[in-house]
Formats: structure tokens, C-alpha cells, sequence
């Protein structure tokens, strides 16, 4: 009789280490850690080693759903409009013109899906972006140090990892991220994350003084175009933030649509004096590559128009129409240098809206709740949102690797936090997950 009880043992152990708060946080730090410094690992090992890593993190994630399948009702799983824009994608397999490469890819994007819902469920909010502050401040830090080895005390590029060693020429720099623009985001989604862990006392203030600076520094030295943008959005999104959340409830309605009439109006003012900015920016040549490269990738995706030619992520230097408009541009691009534009092409305007539909409801949701509640903690999801919508006009890292990780991770976190499903739930939230 006793066999049965100890047959059970190990099978018990192993879902209390599933549903354990040590294997939770060790879980979110290493699935950061990897998607962040994905290229460094790629070219420091290989791409058969990332790829071993992510699968090994989907297949831990499922374990520890799995054992808090009681904690989690199938109606807040994970967003339904990530799923819509997911399935769209796995059915553009059927008129790609490599189905098999579709369905490979598609696999890739929800992989880190997976990873990213996990997270939402095993970490609230505060949790999350400290163990984004810890990965990011680690990166970040040895992004440096290897600048400084390269540029100054070596005077060697180290090529294995795309660093040029212009550190000494107050760069452009592009760390351990293979490319200046990459690091100019990352340090910007770093800078986010680091203020809120000021705000919050987080961490000790020494620390948290030494995370901004280094975020800032690398920042700078990246001479990423994008960085100014994103600065600019970013700090202008908190300022009005910090003015909704100090009006009176009462208020907040009419404050909010009128500041959003003029992010409206100020959008189209830009728009229409978008050449005087960029001179002003000094990005002249980067955003005439830009705009080159847009037109002609609307140009491809006006042949199929509504379902777009199938979905690849990042481009296939191999594959049409990719390879066609790379030899008209005599260029290299591996993505659009614009996540809606490459949605457009790879999934037409059908996928185009749900991709909208995605981000809107996460940064209307996200939003309302950072206005309302007293914790400034809340304030980094839209945050991350704004930086990475806004950064989506200029790069399309939002459609991959830690890009899309952290659209999936704010989605799902903006969705548990403020959601339709609340009602069939008969307004209690789901036993075990974080309801801040």
C-alpha cells in the first residue's frame, strides 16, 4: 500500500518546484536575460544554442502553467487579440510562397509568446520590471565594459560581437546588441524600467543613480536617430501621465480626450513638418534610406493587399518579395525598418488591424489603470508601450525576440489588470494570479 504514496513523491516535488515563487523569479530572469541578449548569445555560441534556449524555457513555461492550471480560468489565459493576430499568422501559411519557412517562423513568435504569458502569470508588475532593472543593468554594464576594452584600452574591434570600438569617438557604440539602433532602444526600455525602480525605492539609491547614468550614457554613445524620438515620446507620455493622475476623478475623462485631441493634432503637425525635424535631427540620409525603403515595400504589398504574402518575421534574404526589394534598393535590409509597414506586407491590412487592435487595447488598458491607481509601478506599462509603438514607426523589433516579448508580456499584464472578462468572472479576479 505504501508504494502508491511513494510512486507520488517525486511527481509532487516536481509540481511544488513548478509552482514555486524561487522558480518564478529564476524563470523571468533567464527568459529576459536570453531574449535580451539574444544576438550575443547567437554569435558567441550559436543560433542551435539560442534556439535550444528558448525551447527549453517554452517547455519549463508549460510545465509551470500546467501545475497552476487551478490558479488560471482559460478566459484570462492570454489576450484574446494576441491570439487573433497569432492565428492569423499561422493561417498565412496556406498562401505563402514557402509554407513550411511560415510555419517555422510562426513557431519562433509563438515561442516567445509563451514565454511572455508566463511571465504575466507567475510575476506581478513590480516583480516584472525588477527583474527587467536586474537583466538590463547586467547587459548594459558589460555592453560598456567591452566598449572601453575595444575602443580604448585594445583599440581592436570585436567583430564576433559587431562592436566597432568608436567609444573613443564618443561613438556611435553598439554594445553587446549588434546594432547602435538596438542598443538605443534597449537602453530607452532600460531608462523606463530603472526610473520606475527609483520611484518605487526598488532599489538601494546608489544603484538606482548608477542605472540611469549607465542607461543614459550608452543612450547617447549609441547615436541612434531613434533615441531622440523615443525620449522625447516617452518623457512627454509621463508628463501627461503624472498630470492625469493628479486630477480630481472627476476630471480625468475630459483631461483625457483633450489631451488626446492633441497628441492628435500634434501628429499631424509633425507629420506635415517632417522634413524640418529630421534636418533638425540630423538624420537626413538615415531617414531618406527610410522612406525609400517604405515606399517600395508598400509598393510589393499592394498585390495582396488584404492577406499580405505570408508571414516570415525577419526578412529572408532568399525569399520574394524580400530578395526583389533588397536588388531594387541595392541594399540588405533584413526587416522593413517599420513593424505596421512589415506587418502590411507580410499579413496584409487584415493583419495590419489586428496588430493595431493589440497594441491600442494594451495601451488603452494599461493607461486607464496607471491613471487611476495610486502606485507609479503601474505607469511602466505604458510606458514600455509608447516606446515601443513609437519605436515601431522607425525599426520593427516589436515583431521579434524581446520586442515581441515585451508587447505579448504588457498585453497580458494590461489585460489581467483591466479587462471585459472580469464581468463573466463576476467581477472576482482568478484565484493565484497577481491582482496589484
Amino acid at each position: 500500500m505504501s508504494t502508491p504514496a511513494h510512486g507520488h513523491r517525486p511527481m509532487h516535488y516536481l509540481a511544488e518546484v513548478l509552482r514555486s515563487a524561487d522558480l518564478a523569479r529564476a524563470y523571468t530572469l533567464s527568459a529576459l536575460a536570453a531574449v535580451f541578449g539574444g544576438y550575443a548569445i547567437e554569435h558567441t555560441t550559436s543560433t542551435v544554442t539560442y534556439v535550444t534556449i528558448i525551447l527549453g524555457l517554452v517547455a519549463i513555461g508549460i510545465g509551470m502553467l500546467v501545475a497552476r492550471r487551478r490558479e488560471i480560468t482559460l478566459a484570462r489565459f492570454a489576450p484574446l487579440s494576441v491570439i487573433a493576430f497569432l492565428g492569423w499568422a499561422l493561417a498565412s501559411a496556406f498562401w505563402s510562397s514557402d509554407t513550411e519557412a511560415t510555419v517555422i517562423r510562426w513557431f519562433s513568435v509563438g515561442g516567445l509568446a509563451v514565454i511572455a504569458i508566463v511571465i504575466a502569470h507567475v510575476r506581478d508588475t513590480l516583480q516584472t520590471a525588477r527583474a527587467l532593472g536586474d537583466v538590463m543593468r547586467v547587459l548594459l554594464s558589460i555592453s560598456l565594459v567591452l566598449e572601453i576594452m575595444s575602443g580604448i584600452l585594445l583599440d581592436i574591434p570585436f567583430t564576433f560581437l559587431g562592436i566597432q570600438g568608436n567609444i573613443a569617438a564618443l561613438g556611435p557604440v553598439q554594445g553587446i546588441f549588434g546594432t547602435r539602433n538596438l542598443l538605443g532602444f534597449y537602453a530607452v526600455i532600460a531608462l523606463i524600467t530603472f526610473l520606475i525602480e527609483w520611484r518605487t525605492s526598488s532599489v538601494p539609491t546608489g544603484l538606482s543613480i548608477y542605472s540611469v547614468v549607465l542607461g543614459g550614457v550608452l543612450a547617447v554613445l549609441s547615436d541612434s536617430p531613434t533615441v531622440v524620438v523615443l525620449g522625447v515620446s516617452v518623457a512627454a507620455a509621463a508628463g501627461v501621465l503624472v498630470l492625469v493622475r493628479h486630477a480630481e476623478p472627476s476630471r480625468r475623462a475630459p483631461l483625457q480626450w483633450g489631451l488626446g485631441a492633441v497628441v492628435v493634432v500634434g501628429l499631424i503637425a509633425a507629420y506635415f513638418m517632417r522634413q524640418p525635424i529630421v534636418q533638425i535631427m540630423g538624420a537626413g540620409t538615415d531617414f531618406s534610406i527610410r522612406t525609400n525603403l517604405w515606399r517600395t515595400a508598400i509598393t510589393y504589398s499592394g498585390f495582396y493587399p488584404v492577406q499580405g504574402w505570408g508571414w516570415f518575421g525577419p526578412w529572408d534574404p532568399d525569399q520574394f518579395p524580400f530578395n526583389v526589394i533588397n536588388l531594387v534598393l541595392g541594399d540588405k535590409n533584413a526587416s522593413a525598418l517599420n513593424a505596421y509597414i512589415d506587418v502590411l506586407l507580410q499579413l496584409g491590412w487584415v493583419g495590419l488591424l489586428l496588430f493595431l487592435t493589440l497594441a491600442g487595447i494594451a495601451l488603452v488598458r494599461s493607461w486607464l489603470v496607471a491613471s487611476e491607481r495610486r502606485s507609479v509601478v503601474y505607469a511602466w506599462t505604458p510606458l514600455i508601450l509608447v516606446a515601443l509603438l513609437i519605436d515601431s514607426l522607425f525599426e520593427s523589433f516589436t515583431l521579434m525576440s524581446a520586442g515581441w516579448v515585451m508587447l505579448v508580456l504588457c498585453a497580458a499584464r494590461a489585460g489581467q489588470s483591466r479587462s471585459w472578462r472580469d464581468r463573466i468572472e463576476i467581477g472576482q479576479p482568478a484565484a493565484g494570479l497577481p491582482t496589484e
